[in-house]
C-alpha cells in the first residue's frame, strides 16, 4: 500500500508564498501522474495542479494558472510552488496519485492552507 506524505501548509499572508512537498512511501512507486487537489470549507474538493510523471507536462486550473507551479524531482517528490497567494486559496490540500491513467488512486491526508487578508 503506498502512502503520500503532504508537507509544508501553513498560515501566511494575502500575498506571500508556500510550497507543498509530498513524497510516496515506496521509491519505486510507478505512476503515470501525480496532482493537487483542495477542498475549502463546505465546499467540493476541486483540482488544482497535475503533472505528468514521465513527461514532466502540466495542467493547471484557471484560478490558479500563474501563480501556481507543480514541479518533480527526480527521485520521490512532487512540489506545489503557491505564489500571489490570496484568501480564496484557503483550503485543506491533497496530493494524490493517478497510477494508470484511469483515475487518482492514492490520496494524502492532506495540509491546511490558510491566507489571511
Amino acid at each position: 500500500q503506498v502512502q503520500l506524505v503532504e508537507s509544508g501548509g501553513g498560515l501566511v499572508q494575502a500575498g506571500g508564498s508556500l510550497r507543498l512537498s509530498c513524497a510516496a512511501s515506496v521509491r519505486t512507486f510507478r505512476r503515470y501522474a501525480m496532482g493537487w487537489f483542495r477542498q475549502a470549507p463546505g465546499k467540493e474538493r476541486k483540482f488544482v495542479a497535475g503533472i505528468i510523471w514521465s513527461s514532466g507536462s502540466t495542467s493547471y486550473a484557471d484560478s490558479v494558472q500563474g501563480r501556481f507551479t507543480i514541479s518533480r524531482d527526480n527521485d520521490n517528490t512532487v512540489y506545489l510552488q503557491m505564489n500571489s497567494l490570496k484568501p480564496e486559496d484557503t483550503a485543506v490540500y491533497y496530493c494524490a496519485a493517478n497510477v494508470h491513467n484511469v483515475a487518482y488512486d492514492y490520496w494524502g491526508q492532506g495540509t491546511q492552507v490558510t491566507v489571511s487578508s
